[in-house]
């Protein structure tokens, strides 16, 4: 998804540990080190797991998803953007906002439960905070809806969101269909950033 850059944001980015350690470790962008440590904290990925990784290209959640859950794991990956491929890795090309790329992703699935969704949806920014927000929390409401019909009972959800003034209200949404929900800043993201991650476990019964 697009980003509003400039060159100060290009020097930072540069000079950045994250960007120097993704070079030089083969991972596709800094992002995979925001699931690394959210995944070694918080136990999500294990081998033989299903996962769906929305938002995906680059395709840094999944490179990081598709090593934690050889062998016999699958990830299917979804985002507007092309993705190179990954072994371990199914990817669908569309936009998660319109029908044929949900129906893409659930006849991938055929039928399966999933073990793990994860949400890393961002919009193309336009500089303009409300609207910026409004954006993120529609993709965040959509990637939620999407875990509520293709979990499994007791497994999580992991989703980016952005703190502003619908934040509380998508974060009183979770817990009410959840069991927990705990906030996650992990170190690879930049403290200026106004994103957290919502980490939702054991779904709530119908």
């Amino acid at each position: 998804m697009g980003r509003v850059r400039g060159k100060a944001w290009m020097q930072e980015h540069v000079a950045d540990a994250y960007v120097k350690r993704a070079r030089a470790e083969g991972m596709r962008s800094r992002a995979a080190y925001k699931l690394e440590q959210i995944a070694g904290h918080d136990r999500l990925l294990g081998p033989g797991m299903l996962v769906v990784d929305l938002g995906a290209a680059p395709g840094s959640w999944s490179q990081v998803a598709a090593r934690r859950i050889a062998p016999g794991g699958r990830v299917i990956a979804l985002d507007l953007l092309d993705m190179p491929g990954l072994a371990g890795v199914t990817f669908i090309r569309g936009d998660f906002r319109n029908l044929e790329a949900v129906e893409a992703l659930e006849h991938a699935l055929s039928g399966q439960k999933v073990d793990l969704v994860l949400s890393d949806l961002a919009p193309n920014l336009s500089g303009i905070a409300a609207t910026d927000q409004a954006r993120a929390l529609e993709l965040a409401e959509l990637a939620l809806d999407f875990a509520l019909k293709h979990l499994k009972p007791r497994v999580n959800f992991l989703v980016k969101s952005c703190q502003g003034a619908a934040f509380e209200g998508f974060l009183k949404n979770l817990r009410s269909r959840f069991r927990s929900v705990a906030v996650r800043k992990p170190d690879a993201s930049r403290s200026r950033s106004s994103e957290v991650y919502l980490l939702a476990r054991a779904l709530r019964e119908a």
